[in-house]
């Protein structure tokens, strides 16, 4: 039975003084699920969202075995392997290792690219107890034989259709082939693509399967609506809804990275700092954004779907869908970026005609209809959502066919310096036109 209070558990005391001074207190459902058996050195399947407080579901098991078998450190050698499909996945939950794991005398390292090799490839040298990487440059430092994974005795694989969606299956498969045999596997993925379940029944042994459901987790706690609005009224909506205060930190999500900077830019151009967040932007860019996100100095971060996958920003108000995603899943991993730890939040969706089908999609997998928003703008004609939304698209008056202009032959001089359109000779019943007819 799942227990209601991290004391039950039996971690290390080390981890559960971090625990109280992170405040945490009760464990989240996935928590309270996966640490029992993952202590006992059960291979784990984790169907569970960002969010839901997974990575302190594996973290504070590694952390209490590794601490509890002190095995000698070993230069190249780690014992535990994290992957994740973004660097800034890897680097929040490196940040979490380090916050739960103070006072064990672990060591743990962080590998993503984007950045120089030198300093990661020092701390490998050093020895490290946990590696958290990226799966490219991490294939890069073994190939360079800098690493060897031949002693990993826990490995996790977090995002996991994540990481498929971006085309690292491949590597992957042989990062996993080349971890030690005996070890004990995790796998953690919000959706359960076939894919997917293929690479979990190759790698898990006997694994235990612990199944959050995402959609219950994010529409009991965030408050959802939608506003049926033009494509290019998004702008307009988006500036009136950003001047409410009680909009203090808002994340905006984009289907695009052009579409990023350009709210972005607009939302600058009307005195909101804001920052942009997506694959484009060098690594450095990327932690500057993060981190003057979380730390309030700018009130708006504008983000595509891969750039924000895994980001923990504690009080986030608001989520704003200024486009909604082509896959449903991808909508609650969006707004499951506020309402954390228990909180509550809101999630805004904006749809024009064309969104429709995403959003009849979103509201399948939800099971539930997303509430509809009075239009708030006075300058822009509001779309009436019918009874059936995800079915129907909105009517439209047709407009009357203006009459077709009369054309006039000209001279062949002016037909062919294009002044103007030729008259075209009517084809005579009976007859075919030929290669080289001129007509």
């Amino acid at each position: 039975m799942p227990l209601s209070s991290f004391d039950g558990f039996g971690l290390a005391e080390p981890l559960r003084l971090s625990l109280k001074a992170e405040n945490h207190v009760t464990p989240t459902p996935i928590q309270a699920q996966a640490i029992p058996y993952l202590t006992q050195g059960r291979d784990l399947l984790g169907i569970a969202q960002t969010g839901t407080g997974k990575t302190a579901a594996f973290a504070l098991p590694i952390l209490h075995r590794l601490a509890a078998e002190r095995r000698p450190r070993v230069a190249r050698h780690p014992h535990a392997l994290i992957l994740a499909p973004t660097r800034e996945l890897a680097c929040q939950i490196d940040e979490r290792f380090r916050a739960y794991g103070r006072g064990l005398g672990l060591r743990s390292a962080v590998i993503l690219g984007g950045v120089g090799q030198g300093q990661q490839v020092k701390a490998l040298a050093a020895g490290v107890d946990i590696l958290i990487a990226t799966p490219g440059r991490l294939l890069d430092l073994i190939s360079q034989r800098h690493i060897s994974l031949d002693q990993v005795s826990i490995l996790v694989l977090d995002e996991a259709d994540r990481m498929l969606d971006m085309g690292f299956i491949r590597d992957v498969r042989k990062i996993v082939a080349a971890c030690r045999k005996e070890r004990q596997t995790l796998l953690f993925s919000a959706t359960m693509p076939p894919d997917i379940a293929k690479l979990a029944a190759e790698i898990l042994r006997n694994p235990v399967r612990v199944d959050v459901s995402p959609a219950k987790l994010t529409a009991d706690r965030i408050e959802q609506r939608v506003y049926f609005v033009p494509a290019q009224a998004k702008r307009a909506l988006l500036a009136e809804l950003i001047a409410d205060p009680a909009m203090d930190r808002v994340l905006v999500f984009t289907r695009t990275k052009r579409n990023a900077d350009r709210v972005c830019r607009a939302l600058q151009q009307d005195g909101v700092v804001a920052e942009a967040l997506h694959g484009n932007k060098a690594q450095n860019a990327r932690v500057r954004a993060l981190e003057a996100f979380r730390s309030g100095r700018a009130r708006v971060l504008v983000a595509t779907d891969i750039a924000a996958r895994g980001i923990d920003v504690p009080g986030i108000s608001h989520v704003i869908n200024y486009e909604l995603p082509n896959e449903p899943e991808s909508y609650v991993h969006r707004i499951g970026r506020t309402a954390r730890a228990g909180a509550g939040g809101a999630a805004i969706a904006f749809c024009d005609p064309s969104e429709r089908a995403y959003l009849a999609a979103i509201e399948r997998l939800l099971r539930i209809k997303v509430p509809v928003a009075e239009h708030r703008l006075t300058h822009a004609p509001a779309i009436n959502p019918s009874s059936e939304r995800g079915n129907q698209r909105p009517e439209r008056s047709r407009p009357q066919a203006a009459p077709a202009p009369k054309r006039r032959q000209g001279t062949r001089g002016q037909r062919q310096k294009g002044w103007l359109e030729p008259a075209r000779t009517p084809r005579r019943q009976g007859t075919s036109r030929l290669a080289g007819d001129p007509r």
